[in-house]
Parts: C-alpha cells; sequence; structure tokens
C-alpha cells in the first residue's frame, strides 16, 4: 500500500530535493541526458564516445564558458579531470551533441556534433560533469563535489564513486545510459536507464545522417478532466488510456503519493457533479513540472483505494507522461466552500459509487464532484487536534453540535456531523481543539485512507490559538469513595519515562489522585516483544513510582496475568486491564484463586453477596471474549461497606466501515461482539443483584462503544445499571476524537441505589496535540450504599456533618 503523505506546491518540493544527497541542485534547464563511452570499443556499432546534453527549459541556454568533464569510476592521488570546452548554445527542448575520443572499431559515425573533444571515456563506469568554467574540477569524491557549485549536472555510471544518489547501471560497447524524460531528481539510478545509444546533435540528425522531420506541436487530445471524472465516484474511463488531456498545473506534491494536480480552465463544462481537477500520480519520481504549467497529460486512468475493503477512492491519471507547452500561466481560482449541504451521503443499503453524485444534497458528495479540485475554506476551527503525520481535523459548519471546548459532538449513527474536513499540510503548526485558522485555506480535495475526504493544503490560514487549558477535576469529600477510569494507551516498560510522568500528573493533578483507578492498555513487561512474557509487575511498578513522585500516594494494585496471546491488542504485549488502589482510603479483599481462565463466582457471604475469587475474570471463557480482555472483577472494602469494580476493556472498532466509505450505511460487525461481552457482564451484574440487590457495582473502563450504542443499551436497558455519561449535558458528552469527531468510548456505569455521586470526564489528552494518550481519564466521587436506603439517609447526614467539620 502507497503512502499518502501531506504536502502540495513548490516549496514541499524544495523541501524534499534539499533532503536527497545530491552533487547538484536539479537542474530547470541544462542538464547531461546522455553518456556514452564504449565507442570504437570491440563490438561496437559507434565509433566514438560521446556526451548528449539537452535543456529542458522555455529559453536558449549560452554554453559559452562550460564545459563537459570526465574523470574515472575510482580516482586515485594523481588523477585528473578531462576537459572538453563547450560553446554555443541549447535551444529550448533541443539537444547538443558533444563527441569524445574514437576508437579503432565500429562502423557508424556520430551525427556531426556541436563540440568535439579528445576524452577517452570508461565503457562500463565513469562520472560526466557539466561545469560551469573550464578550469579541471579537483573534487574526487561524491562529497566534495557537492560543495563546487560550478557543477550544474553530474551523472556517475557503473561503479563511479563520484555520482548524485546511486550510479546508473554499468554501460558496455553497445549501450548508453539516457535520461527518463529529462527527470532530475538528483538520483542517477533513478534518473538514467541503460539502453541503445540514441545520440542526437542540435539540428535533429542521428546516426547515419537521419534528419527527420520536426515532430509537430503537440494539441489536445479528445479527453478533458471531466471526462475523466464523471458523474460518479469512479471513473468512466477507468483502466483506459489517454492522450494529452489538458491542464493546468495547481499544485505538486514531492514526497509520499508523488505527483502533481491539474485543472482545466479552458474547455469546462456546465455539469456540478464533474470535477474539473484529477491528480496525476508520478509514483516514485517527484514531478518536474512547477505550479502554472500549462501541460497535457497521457496516461491510464485509475481509481486507487487507500486503505482497500469498503474505502472510496481517488481518480487518478497513472504511467504518465507530460507536455509542458508553457510556463507561469495564472492558476484558476479556488472554489470558496461556505455551506455545506445538510446531508452527509446517501445510503441506499450497499454500495454508492455508481450512484450519480448530488453535491446539492450531500456533503461529501460535493467534495467528491471537487476530487482534485482547488477549494478555498476561511477561518475554519479545529475539531480534531493535528497529529504528527501532518493532518489536522477542522469543521466548515462552526455552529453544527459545538462542544464547550470547540468540538463537534457526535451524538448518533445519523449525526456524522457533515461539516468535518481533514487538512493535511507540511509544516503545520500544533493545534488543539477550538484553535482557528484564520483567514483563508487554500488546496486540493482528494481520497485518503485515515478520514476520507481531505484538503491537501496549499496556503494554510493564520494558526490562532484557543489557550485551550487542560482540565483538573474537583477534590473529593473524605467520605466519597473516587474511582477513575484511564485507558494508558499500549504501556509498557520501554516506553520513555516522560510518558510515564505525563500520565502520573495526569492521575495526580488533574484526578486528584483517586481511591481506585482502573487501568486498560497495560502490557506486558517487554511490551511488544513476541517472547512469551506475560508478567506486567515491571510496567505497574514503573507507573506506581512515576505517581509517587509526582507527589501521589503509593498505590497498590491487582490484575491477572492473561494467557499469552489470546487478549488481542499489539501482537506480543498481552494487554490487560488492572485496579491501582490507595491502601489508605480502601482496602481490597483478597481472595486467591483467580487465573486467567478461573471464572469468579458470585457467593453469599453472611447474607450479603460477595467475589469467589478476587481478584477474578468476569466469564473468561465465554467466546465473547475471544481475543479481548476479560473483565476482572475486584471487591474492596471503603468504611466499612463493599464495593464491587469490574475493570472492562471491550473489543475494538477494528473492521467496521468507515462513516465515510462507499458502503452506506456502514456495517459495524464489531458491534456483534461487544453486545455478547455486555451481555456477559450484564449477566455477571445480575448474579450480584440476585443475592443483594443493594450492593454497590462500578463498571469502569473503554468499552469502545458510545453511549447510544447496543452494548450500553444491553447492559443499561432494565434500569439497574445507569451509565454516568448520559448524567451530563449532551454536549459534553466525549472522552475521545476521532476524525473531528467528539464522542465517547469510555464508561463508568453503576448500580441505581448508588444516588449520592459527582461525575466528570477529566479533558486532558483527546482534545490536544501533545498527548499522554489518546483518551481522556473519567472519574466518580460517590458515597457507597449500605445496602439499606433508611440507613443511607442517616449515615449520609452523619458523613455530611464530619465534611463540613473538616473543611
Amino acid at each position: 500500500m502507497r503512502p499518502t503523505l501531506p504536502g502540495v506546491g513548490t516549496a514541499v518540493a524544495a523541501l524534499v530535493f534539499a533532503a536527497v544527497p545530491a552533487v547538484a541542485a536539479p537542474s530547470t534547464d541544462a542538464l547531461i541526458s546522455e553518456v556514452y563511452g564504449g565507442g570504437g570499443n570491440s563490438g561496437a556499432t559507434l565509433k566514438q564516445d560521446f556526451v548528449e546534453l539537452a535543456n529542458k527549459g522555455t529559453s536558449a541556454i549560452s554554453l559559452d564558458g562550460y564545459s563537459v568533464q570526465y574523470i574515472s569510476a575510482s580516482p586515485g592521488a594523481t588523477t585528473q579531470w578531462g576537459v572538453t570546452p563547450l560553446a554555443g548554445s541549447i535551444a529550448p527542448g533541443k539537444t547538443f551533441l558533444v563527441a569524445e575520443a574514437k576508437g579503432t572499431g565500429g562502423t557508424v559515425d556520430l551525427p556531426t556534433p556541436d563540440a568535439v573533444g579528445t576524452i577517452a571515456m570508461g565503457g562500463t563506469s565513469g562520472t560526466i560533469a557539466l561545469v560551469n568554467g573550464t578550469a579541471p574540477l579537483t573534487c574526487k569524491t561524491a562529497a566534495d563535489c557537492a560543495a563546487d557549485s560550478r557543477i550544474k549536472d553530474l551523472v556517475g555510471y557503473g561503479t563511479a564513486v563520484v555520482r548524485e544518489g546511486t550510479a546508473t547501471g554499468a554501460l558496455s560497447n553497445t549501450t548508453s545510459a539516457s535520461r527518463n524524460g529529462l527527470s532530475d531528481t538528483d538520483d542517477n539510478a533513478t534518473d538514467f536507464k541503460v539502453g541503445d545509444p540514441t545520440p542526437t546533435n542540435s539540428k535533429g540528425e542521428t546516426p547515419g545522417g537521419g534528419n527527420p522531420d520536426p515532430d509537430p506541436d503537440p494539441v489536445p487530445g479528445d479527453k478533458r478532466i471531466h471526462d475523466i471524472q464523471g458523474v460518479t465516484r469512479t471513473s468512466p474511463l477507468l483502466g483506459q488510456k489517454v492522450t494529452n488531456v489538458p491542464g493546468v498545473v495547481t499544485g505538486t506534491r514531492a514526497t509520499g503519493d508523488r505527483g502533481f494536480w491539474i485543472q482545466d480552465t479552458v474547455s469546462p463544462d456546465a455539469d456540478p457533479r464533474t470535477s474539473e481537477g484529477v491528480f496525476v500520480y508520478t509514483a516514485g519520481t517527484a514531478p518536474t513540472v512547477a505550479v502554472g504549467d500549462n501541460v497535457l497529460v497521457s496516461g491510464t486512468i485509475a481509481e486507487y483505494r487507500p486503505g482497500g475493503g469498503s474505502k472510496q477512492t481517488l481518480t487518478e491519471i497513472t504511467q504518465a507522461t507530460t507536455v509542458t507547452l508553457s510556463k507561469g500561466n495564472p492558476v484558476p481560482a479556488p472554489v470558496v466552500i461556505k455551506n455545506l449541504p445538510q446531508g452527509y451521503l446517501p445510503a441506499p443499503g450497499g454500495d454508492i459509487e455508481q450512484l450519480p453524485l448530488e453535491p446539492q444534497t450531500y456533503a461529501l458528495d460535493l467534495f467528491e464532484s471537487l476530487e482534485g479540485t482547488l477549494v478555498q475554506v476561511d477561518d475554519v476551527r479545529v475539531a480534531g487536534p493535528s497529529t504528527g503525520f501532518g493532518e489536522v481535523w477542522v469543521t466548515l459548519n462552526p455552529n453544527q453540535n459545538p462542544t464547550p471546548r470547540g468540538g463537534s459532538i457526535y451524538t448518533g449513527y445519523d449525526q456524522p456531523n457533515n461539516g468535518r474536513l481533514k487538512i493535511k499540510a507540511t509544516p503545520l503548526p500544533a493545534s488543539n481543539v477550538g484553535d482557528v485558522y484564520a483567514g483563508a485555506t487554500v488546496g486540493a480535495i482528494e481520497y485518503t485512507d485515515f478520514g476520507g475526504y481531505t484538503l491537501a493544503a496549499l496556503k494554510l490560514g493564520q494558526h490562532v490559538s484557543s489557550n485551550l487549558q487542560r482540565e483538573i477535576t474537583a477534590q473529593q469529600k473524605e467520605s466519597e469513595l473516587s474511582v477513575a477510569t484511564y485507558n494508558v494507551e499500549n504501556l509498557d516498560p520501554s516506553d520513555q519515562q516522560a510518558k510515564f510522568d505525563r500520565l502520573a500528573d495526569g492521575v495526580v493533578t488533574s484526578l486528584r489522585s483517586p481511591d481506585v483507578v482502573v487501568l486498560e492498555e497495560i502490557q506486558d513487561n517487554n511490551g511488544t516483544v513476541d517472547d512469551g512474557t506475560v508478567a506486567a509487575d515491571q510496567t505497574l511498578q514503573k507507573f506506581a513510582d512515576a505517581i509517587v513522585a509526582k507527589g501521589g500516594p503509593r498505590y497498590q494494585w491487582r490484575q491477572i496475568d492473561p494467557e499469552n496471546g489470546k487478549d488481542g491488542g499489539q501482537p506480543g504485549g498481552n494487554i490487560r486491564v488492572g485496579f491501582f488502589f490507595n491502601p489508605q482510603r480502601v482496602s481490597f479483599v483478597d481472595r486467591p484463586g483467580g487465573d486467567f481462565k478461573a471464572p469468579v463466582e458470585v457467593v453469599k457471604k453472611n447474607g450479603r453477596a460477595a467475589l469467589s475469587v478476587s481478584p477474578g475474570r468476569v466469564d473468561p471463557l465465554n467466546t465473547a471474549w475471544e481475543d479481548s480482555r476479560k473483565p476482572l472483577a475486584g471487591e474492596f472494602k471503603f468504611r466499612g461497606r463493599t464495593v464491587f469494580v469490574v475493570a472492562n476493556h471491550f473489543n475494538s472498532k477494528g473492521g467496521d466501515d468507515a462513516i465515510h466509505g462507499r458502503i452506506q450505511p456502514p456495517n459495524r460487525t464489531s458491534e456483534v461482539q461487544r453486545a455478547k461481552q455486555a451481555a456477559s457482564l450484564k449477566a455477571f451484574t445480575e448474579q450480584i443483584r440476585a443475592i443483594d440487590k443493594g450492593a454497590n457495582v462500578i463498571l469502569a473502563g473503554d468499552l469502545n462503544d458510545y453511549q447510544f450504542s447496543p452494548a450500553l443499551k444491553t447492559l443499561t436497558g432494565d434500569g439497574n445499571l445507569k451509565a454516568l455519561i448520559e448524567t451530563l449535558p449532551v454536549n459534553e458528552r466525549y472522552s475521545y476524537v476521532f476524525e473531528g469527531n467528539s464522542q465517547t468510548l469510555d464508561h463508568i456505569v453503576m448500580s441505581k441505589n448508588i444516588t449520592r455521586f459527582g461525575y466528570d470526564v477529566v479533558h486532558i489528552n483527546a482534545e490536544f496535540a501533545d498527548q499522554a494518550s489518546d483518551h481522556d481519564p473519567q472519574i466518580v466521587r460517590a458515597r457507597p450504599s449500605t445496602g439499606d436506603a433508611n440507613i443511607d439517609k442517616i449515615v449520609f447526614a452523619l458523613e455530611d456533618i464530619l465534611d463540613c467539620l473538616k473543611k
């Protein structure tokens, strides 16, 4: 799968060229186009060595004062460069032939050369340089020659020590090295191919005295960009070859998915469904065109499906050849997008690729109708933080389901927030939710793997920070049990200490050192090294030590090592859930016997519910938990009251269709397993309730599903358990940000008899470019019930008095 890295325009190309080891900056005009050193040797057809120059520019280039110079493949201390002075000029688009030494073999003369030298070039290996000057060069290594500003172009072939990048292949008495379409990436192996010699002088003459008629001026073919794009998501010309498609270059990309965008400025049609822009894919070669070039492009029409599966596609021209007709032309004005349609995508119950686009009805149809086209968005607000891949999510509809902190809340499967759009650019300032790109952001619309429709930015608006602050939860009262859940994102001892410190600060400062912390994504002691290790004591110890260093309590922990390779997550990581608890505030009831396969049972002790083993795994042999983390139940005591806490991490959404994909509505196949997991967990809580209706039960963790999902409804549908996320205002129900949607995957679910509580999602990660984890933690501060509502009233009243006296 080819990458889709960001960046368009000449600025990006300059950055890439600067990063490639090279002798000379890529030439925009005169360069070496062919090298041959086997002339006159045994078996050769041509009698003479030659160097051919070419002019890829639009103006004639004077060669007065220039020279062609040669040095052997492995120069020694006394080796010197041979010099052939040049005079005259190269017309635009033409060649210039320099004849060198003759041999005694061969049967065919070169065409009349434009310059003559006497250098005996190596037949298999050597180095040729085009030099601004006639004094012999002195460099003898690639690095030294890179520092010589006189060198305009250089070619090393065979085993040449002096070369640009990697030398091109070895030559022979019957083969030369000729440049691929005058491309110049400063890598000889990329730029040149070995084949039959084809020397051509400035008159266009070839060996044998041939003087072919000049090629007629190229003219546009019979296809236009809107013919390629068509009125659906896939091209009606898919797989067909097109010739001389006209367009103006609007942007280039020299890294990752290399290529350039062209747009029809002369003969667009009047159909709003057909885009007038398209991407030209140049594969491993950086584009040689520039913004403003008027070009004719020939190639094969393809549909690139990034990520495969149910993702949509990017229409492009591949295996392309390009003719530049003129340079410096005005770039078409971008299409300004202000108001998106209310709809997101059509949802016929299947594949939408062949449906005619409705850009006035659906937001993503509008983006598809502008694929490859320059667009402009103004004053966009960040809805999902920037990433290390140069990507950031913004909203074009700032009033659409806003969160108090600047995001866009995801409230249901039918509310995808159609104003979201991904922007990618290089460089991209670190951006948090709520920040704004003031003014115009301009770029081409394309479709990428992670996020779908994307604006590949040529120009970014001015980044304006919203000064988003990390939250700190309220301090718990002495009489309140605080239970938090925190997904620490694949934590293992090899992670940098800075990550442990950031996570620890979140526990101590932002969560105010909860009594119990339910942890998800704790990995084993050597992380993703797949050697059978399952213990995680070193991971937990390092985390506990970091919390103490931040001024927090000395947490103890309980967990059960999983069976190797059976709990999903990163291969070798043996991901699991566990408990941290503060023994100064809460005690853990230890009952031995729990292991990775032994299910915990609910038993009756002194008329109340208890666990047969503590900690113990809930229903671990149920196929619902196959390749997924098994819930971990623990029995805690707080002020003499029993609290059952279950740590959870349901199976991921991997395998579901993207909400922006071609299958609409998207299939959510992973929901099936989570529904079974929720049913298993619900059954366990009902076992507790069957013995003790007044029992305190807290389910916490990453359930990998929304508050409106079938899994959560399975847990809470009968009213015996309540999802605390639903106690918050609708626009605050989130702990995670995905593709610009603020949503919740993490939950705390409690038994209904716990009536005195305060609940908080503490935003310290998900909205920020600088994250310790991709999840925000949650916390509940609760008064556990005694099991009798009337006694609760008396106990809570006394506790309230004591809390007031301690203020």
